[in-house]
């Protein structure tokens, strides 16, 4: 009989304890499938009393997480506990060092260390595997390393976060404001611990890194990702971009352009009858553009118990059958050094401010956008109460950084009462 692939999990909250419930309820498929046994040596997390759902009196506990991973019993180690440092990374060495394979669904750890780590499995001779790091249940990583890489990629672009989907979405459909919808949201548990780590944008960008490191052969560049979170966006936005034909989603972008990797995740419209527009609720899709395959669109849950368990189960899977991928789909050590550039592809963009209700005021605002090389395609001025006065324009095709300069230009006037909210309107 063939050797049974050892497994040492490290972690044992949502993930972690799905992952368990597959292997023990579905033993024989997996062998059938693998051609060899998948089993459980040991685990590892916080607290052993916790009722996980699940029993666990069959496989030996560590409290040490480093040690799980040098067990001599375990071919694999299962990272899930979280984290960009600490333990998980700690671990994670441990293995590799070891010569394990590792399997891991920590998008944080490999946003900030994955080139470093991808170099040590590389050198071991070892396999680091993520699939479950990025949208869930959705297989985009076996999609770019496998099936598509016979393809230049043009473009990544889709919904990473299901939090800020199912936020926007409840403000769209239910005519919530932001912080009601936020505080429904964090209600059912769909928030992290820090919630800036969803509604700030952070935890999409580390799922957008890690793209953009397959899709373009760069070492992994979080740092580098343009970051703009959903707290500007208002029920105004919302409702104004519906009579447009527009929807407002949080959106990861990144493409390779003539002057560097574009990389951003920020909140943008985009077309109410497109796949992204038609999205509702905590649901995640990715969408990839290659110079053979055209456009493709992966829709599936991009977090939870099952849709994720699902996705480490594959990542094992391969692994006992022998499958050795790099971990980025193609050796760390020809990743090539990311040079940043700023999104500078022209696109139409919304405007939403509010300008001091005195004579001349919007004439001072169309100079300076004037000046700044922005034609404006349309604007609406609405009936108010107070001193300041709403106006929404659309911009023909134009950047970020005239659109910047023209804002920055208006600041002296006197005449913009708050902040502008700026979003940029995609073409998908």
């Amino acid at each position: 009989m063939t050797d049974p692939l050892r497994l040492g999990i490290a972690g044992l909250g949502t993930v972690g304890a799905g992952v368990v419930k597959i292997i023990r309820q579905k033993s024989v498929l997996l062998a059938e499938r693998t051609g060899r046994p998948i089993t459980i040596s040991a685990v590892c997390a916080r607290n052993r009393d916790r009722d996980r759902g699940v029993p666990l009196g069959d496989y030996a506990w560590e409290d040490d997480a480093v040690a799980l991973a040098k067990r001599d019993d375990v071919d694999v180690f299962v990272e899930l506990m979280g984290g960009s440092d600490g333990p998980a990374k700690a671990a994670t060495e441990a293995a590799l060092a070891m010569g394990k394979d590792v399997v891991t669904a920590n998008k944080a750890l490999l946003a900030h260390h994955g080139t470093a780590l991808a170099l040590q499995a590389e050198a071991a001779g070892s396999v680091l595997r993520f699939e479950a790091a990025v949208a869930g249940g959705i297989p985009v990583i076996k999609a770019l390393t496998e099936g598509l890489a016979g393809n230049e990629i043009t473009r990544v672009m889709g919904v990473m976060n299901g939090s800020c989907n199912y936020i926007l979405t409840r403000m769209e459909n239910a005519g919530l404001t932001y912080q009601e919808a936020f505080a429904e949201a964090d209600g059912l548990g769909y928030l992290e611990a820090d919630p800036e780590l969803d509604v700030g944008g952070i935890d999409a960008g580390h799922k957008l890194s890690l793209l953009a490191s397959i899709a373009f052969g760069t070492q992994v560049a979080f740092s580098a990702v343009e970051l703009e979170g959903i707290g500007k966006v208002s029920i105004d936005d919302i409702r104004q971009a519906a009579d447009m034909g527009y929807k407002i989603k949080l959106l990861g972008v990144c493409r390779m352009t003539g002057r560097g990797l574009e990389q951003r995740m920020s909140p943008c419209l985009v077309p109410q009858t497109s796949p992204l527009g038609q999205l509702d609720g905590g649901t995640n899709m990715v969408m990839i553009e290659g110079d053979q395959v055209g456009q493709i669109v992966m829709r599936g849950a991009g977090a939870g118990e099952g849709p994720t368990a699902s996705a480490v189960l594959g990542d094992l899977m391969d692994i006992a059958r022998g499958t050795r991928l790099s971990t980025f789909g193609q050796p760390a050590s020809s990743l090539k050094s990311v040079t940043a550039a700023r999104v500078a592809t022209p696109a139409p963009y919304y405007v939403r401010m509010a300008l001091v209700d005195k004579p001349g005021a919007l004439a001072k605002v169309a100079t300076a956008l004037g000046e700044a090389g922005i034609s404006i395609n349309r604007m609406r001025q609405y009936d108010h109460t107070n001193e300041a006065a709403p106006v929404l324009i659309v911009t023909h095709k134009t950047t970020r950084a005239a659109l910047d300069q023209a804002i920055e230009a208006m600041a002296p006037t006197g005449v913009v009462a708050a902040d502008p909210v700026v979003l940029r309107i995609e073409a998908v």
